[in-house]
């Protein structure tokens, strides 16, 4: 039997003081442990660090208030504060605190649909928020529409792209540095319009009565509509507060340069419309975040997808909001990688939704765009020369499938580079002003006489007889080539290229009847895209037959890739002949393209044909190249063009037309203080980012962790977005004019409005001081903006009539 238990009392020891609560360990429990309850509602409003080491004065000051506010203000509290919970299902050992599967915490507040309305009233009051935009929209429609047919002149860029709307509406093939979605888009707009594509568009040409330029000016103009809503509707999902979101409205609506460029038969409109776009899907995407693989994941992954490949299809520029969204998902997936209660699984399968939807759609938008190019202009046209030659022989118009297929000597022939972005073998009489004097010798991309070349025996030979017997040209034969329109020869020698130095010079030598050995070239065949290897070539045929052009004394190669030449030899490429043989150079590869003998049979098309990737990719090369090749010119000066430094202090605008006293003038420039606030936005994010994080290591705890994310989240947004648009223009050695900072000003808004969010709008001050300080800025923005409407609008008059229009000395308003 187990005796009874005593219970013994020794006492307290002596000098022991008594224990107070205070001194055991207090156990934050979960959020699903039931004492959690009782005792919550204590520590809510207030959060401290561990005040060891710390005086009182220090340890209060290190307190944040956790109260009711908006999410990610300064001095706010925490209004959306996610709970936590513990997961030790199996990995205890990592298992930390996550936030609850709710949402993300950044971004729009995430709350569930309301219930079906019974009524229109409810219906009404449950769309309410839609009402702002709706205004905003309808205002939006008032400054891009009003006056817009007011200048019947072509006025700037629409000389190029009101053209190249005319090449699709007959389908003639040109070429462009600009992919083709929104030239095909202003084609379409030609057609809607009742446009027949016969206006030349030169530059400040009045427009006749049969082109509806008003019509097509409305089309373009509805996609700058469209960005205030845009605008608007990104704000929200970035989690802006309202007043906020009216403010990137405003500015949306009232800057004078995003309203002057969508005005007006450009691409400008459509590529800010898909760069907003792009931003607004990337962050419907961000903020279903927390339903992965759910169906409005997949769709607002995919939308973004698709108005990537739009963006880019539209001016290679789009490439910098796609480097924002690659950020992004850079960012998400590396911290999904470091989440180790994700299984492999679902990491594999949000890489491969990342690559199928950001990489693979992309792609195939931006092929469709050009697939659509190739298909729509059928027709022979001004820009054939740059696509290969076995491509032009399929086009409507264009002869080459009809010149006889088998090459002779006394044939007289084009010769086609084959290199990326290559053109035609030309000669003009002009000479080099440095190396021999000789005359040049140059690749040009257009058709022209200065093209045709004569294939002849060396010197040595039986001189060439019309009537004699056919000599095909064959592997290994050694020939001359005479250009037809000087008689000069193509011709080779020690002295060094004018731009590729290490090459030799290739110049035009002589006539009919003065030569020498530096003319003779060993034709070698790489082979035959119908015969195949070098080895099974019987006989060279055009267009199809691959070429190397062997200099036979010198042992170079002729040579043409993509240096150019000065202004001396018209910015057109420059030949050479490299001492390099490797037989894998492109750029030593030639082809005959036109062919005429008259002893011949005639060719058949049937025979050749152009595969859509090839000529996809030359294509690309050759915008590539010929968009490298716009570089300033040292020795003309462009008033137009302004450095990346001129842009966010508006330094300098742009006149986009005539400024004659007759003329309605319209000048590109933003509005002041949109583009002035926004830059100073940027300086002081980074300075604040600054403050922020030395307190953060100090042990200060400005905000909660939820307002901290939320901040870096548009902050990043806003500042990489920005700066991805901004900088790469520094590292281009293209000419560059203001309009290119337009998508980049976007950016600077969004921060603009978020600095004012987070310290006024969002943060606990009185609404009276939040109204005072949106009626403030609000005023600024439409006051600045009616004050330069006239840039936008038109300037009708003497320019120097109009004062007050110059506040900076450097801008070129007024006529000295």
């Amino acid at each position: 039997m187990r005796p009874s238990q005593v219970q013994i009392d020794f006492g307290t020891p002596p000098g022991t003081p008594p224990r107070t609560s205070s001194e055991f360990e207090e156990i934050p429990y979960p959020v699903t442990h039931p004492s959690y309850f009782k005792t919550a509602h204590n520590y809510k409003h207030e959060e401290s660090l561990p005040l060891h080491h710390m005086n009182e004065d220090t340890s209060t000051r290190r307190r944040v208030a956790r109260g009711p506010g908006s999410s990610g203000g300064f001095m706010s509290g925490d209004e959306h504060e996610s709970e936590m919970h513990y997961d030790d299902d199996g990995k205890d050992v990592y298992s930390k605190p996550s936030p609850a599967r709710s949402r993300v915490s950044s971004g729009r507040v995430h709350r569930p649909p309301p219930p079906p309305p019974t009524s229109i009233s409810e219906f009404i009051s449950q769309n309410l928020e839609h009402l702002p935009p709706v205004i905003y929209t309808l205002l939006s429609c008032w400054t891009r529409f009003h006056k817009i047919g007011h200048a019947n002149t072509v006025v700037w860029d629409e000389a190029h792209f009101g053209k190249f709307g005319s090449h699709y509406l007959k389908r003639e093939f040109y070429f462009d540095v600009h992919p083709p979605l929104g030239k095909m888009l202003v084609g379409l707009a030609g057609l809607l319009s009742g446009y027949n594509g016969n206006f030349e568009f030169k530059s400040g040409v009045e427009y006749d009565e049969n082109v509806p330029y008003v019509a097509m000016r409305v089309m373009m103009a509805t996609f700058g509509v469209a960005l205030v809503p845009l605008g608007w509707y990104t704000a929200v999902e970035l989690g802006m507060s309202s007043w906020s979101c009216h403010l990137v409205a405003l500015m949306v609506l009232c800057d004078v340069a995003w309203l002057a460029i969508s005005r007006f038969i450009l691409l400008d409109s459509m590529l800010l419309f898909f760069t907003f776009t792009t931003v607004f899907l990337l962050t419907k995407f961000h903020n279903q975040q927390y339903q992965s693989f759910s169906f409005d994941w997949w769709m607002w992954l995919a939308f973004t997808g698709i108005s990537i490949g739009c963006v880019t299809s539209v001016k290679w520029i789009g490439l910098f909001v796609t480097a924002v969204v690659g950020l992004y998902t850079i960012e998400d997936l590396w911290e999904k990688f470091g989440d180790l209660r994700m299984t492999n699984r679902d990491q594999i399968r949000h890489w491969a939704a990342r690559v199928l939807c950001l990489i693979i759609l992309p792609i195939l938008v931006y092929m469709l765009s050009f697939k659509l190019h190739f298909m729509i202009l059928n027709h022979s046209g001004p820009g054939d020369s740059t696509m290969s030659s076995l491509f032009q022989a399929h086009l409507v118009g264009n002869d080459f499938g009809k010149n006889p297929r088998e090459i002779a000597i006394g044939s007289k022939v084009t010769l086609k580079g084959m290199g990326w972005g290559g053109g035609l073998l030309h000669s003009h009489v002009q000479t080099y002003p440095v190396g021999s004097g000789q005359q040049q010798v140059t690749c040009y991309h257009y058709k022209d006489d200065n093209n045709h070349w004569t294939i002849l025996p060396t010197w040595e030979a039986p001189e060439y007889n019309p009537n004699g017997e056919l000599q095909f040209l064959q592997d290994g034969d050694v020939i001359r080539l005479q250009h037809v329109p000087t008689t000069r020869h193509l011709h080779s020698h020690t002295v060094a290229a004018p731009v590729t130095k290490l090459n030799n010079e290739v110049s035009g030598y002589g006539n009919s009847t003065v030569g020498d050995f530096h003319d003779y070239w060993v034709v070698e065949v790489v082979d035959d895209i119908k015969q195949g290897p070098r080895e099974h070539v019987t006989k060279i045929h055009s267009l199809t037959t691959r070429l190397r052009f062997k200099h036979q004394a010198l042992g170079c190669y002729l040579y043409a890739a993509n240096a150019v030449l000065p202004q001396w030899g018209f910015k057109q490429l420059e030949v050479s002949c490299t001492k390099e043989d490797n037989p894998d150079d492109m750029h030593t590869y030639w082809n005959v393209e036109s062919h005429w003998n008259d002893r011949l049979p005639l060719g058949d098309a049937k025979f050749y044909k152009s595969p859509f990737l090839r000529d996809f990719w030359h294509l690309n090369v050759a915008m590539m190249t010929s968009n490298n090749a716009l570089i300033p010119d040292p020795d003309k000066e462009d008033i137009l063009a302004s450095a990346p430094t001129d842009w966010p202090w508006m330094r300098l605008g742009l006149r986009m037309c005539g400024w004659g006293d007759n003329q309605t003038k319209y000048y590109l420039l933003g509005t002041p203080v949109i583009w002035w606030g926004g830059t100073v936005s940027l300086i002081v994010f980074v300075v604040v980012l600054g403050i922020y994080l030395f307190r953060h290591q100090r042990k200060y705890i400005d905000m909660t962790l939820q307002q901290w994310n939320h901040f870096l989240y548009v902050g990043k947004i806003a500042g990489y977005g920005w700066f991805l648009h901004y900088f790469p223009f520094f590292i281009m050695g293209r000419v560059t004019y203001v309009h290119h900072y337009l998508p980049t000003l976007y950016f600077s808004v969004l921060m603009f409005a978020h600095l004012l969010d987070h310290f006024i709008f969002s943060a606990r001050w009185k609404d009276s001081t939040k109204r005072v300080a949106f009626g403030i800025c609000a005023f600024l923005i439409v006051g600045n903006f009616w004050w330069f409407r006239g840039m936008a609008w038109g300037i009708d008059g003497p320019i120097n009539d109009h004062w007050g229009l110059l506040w900076r000395k450097t801008w070129n308003i007024y006529n000295a």
